[in-house]
C-alpha cells in the first residue's frame, strides 16, 4: 500500500522551503531533483546531498526505506562545504 507523504524540503543554497506531497515509494534522488528544480538551482543534483534528522540519505533508497515520516523536514545542501569569510 502506497502512503502519500507531505514533506518540507529546505534548499540551503537559497533558503527556500519547498512543499511536496509524494508517495513513500519515491526515490530520494527524485525528491532532491524536484526540490532543486523548484528552487531554480542550476548546479547538477550530484553536487548536492539530502539529509533527514541529520543523517545523509542514499539516492537509491525510497522515502519509506529511509524512514521519512509525514510532514518530515528534509534538507538539500551542497556536498562541498562553503568557506565562511
Amino acid at each position: 500500500m502506497t502512503v502519500m507523504l507531505p514533506l518540507r524540503v529546505t534548499v540551503l543554497d537559497h533558503w527556500d522551503d519547498i512543499a511536496l506531497d509524494l508517495p513513500d515509494s519515491t526515490a530520494v534522488s527524485v525528491v532532491k531533483g524536484e526540490a532543486l528544480r523548484r528552487a531554480k538551482v542550476s548546479q547538477p543534483a550530484e553536487a548536492y546531498l539530502i539529509k533527514f534528522r541529520g543523517a545523509e540519505l542514499a539516492d537509491g533508497e525510497t522515502l519509506a526505506q529511509a524512514g521519512v515520516v509525514p510532514n518530515g523536514a528534509l534538507i538539500v545542501m551542497s556536498r562541498r562545504r562553503t568557506p565562511v569569510r
